[in-house]
């Protein structure tokens, strides 16, 4: 059984950091390549961060710069190191494990910028 659990979101003023923690089982962690999306109301899921296999990383601009994503494959676990927050990243944001065209998703955790 697959799953991928996210914790660390919360509420936190424009200008501040959080660090979401995505904890996988059921899957071999290493081979996966692993992503940041988050959900806006009413608008589309978007990805916001990837890290692959061999822990390479890419960013959308909306994010580059202060957003990190890294991978500790000792502990399936994968992070978001998010800073310089604004309230246009208020979104919930999935964690996401693939490889080979399988695709497995977690619950999803808010994060809400607001002063």
């Amino acid at each position: 059984q697959v799953q991928l659990v996210e914790s660390g979101g919360g509420l936190v003023q424009p200008g501040g950091s959080l660090r979401l923690s995505c904890a996988a089982s059921g899957i071999i962690f290493p081979i996966y390549g692993m992503a940041w999306y988050r959900q806006a109301p009413g608008k589309q899921r978007e990805l916001v961060a990837h890290i692959a296999r061999d822990s390479s990383t890419n960013y959308p601009d909306s994010v580059k710069g202060r957003f990190t994503i890294s991978r500790d494959n000792a502990k399936n676990t994968v992070y978001l190191q998010m800073n310089s927050l604004k309230p246009e990243d208020t979104a919930v944001y999935y964690c996401n494990a693939h490889w080979l065209g399988t695709d497995y998703w977690g619950q999803g955790t808010q994060v809400t910028v607001s002063s």
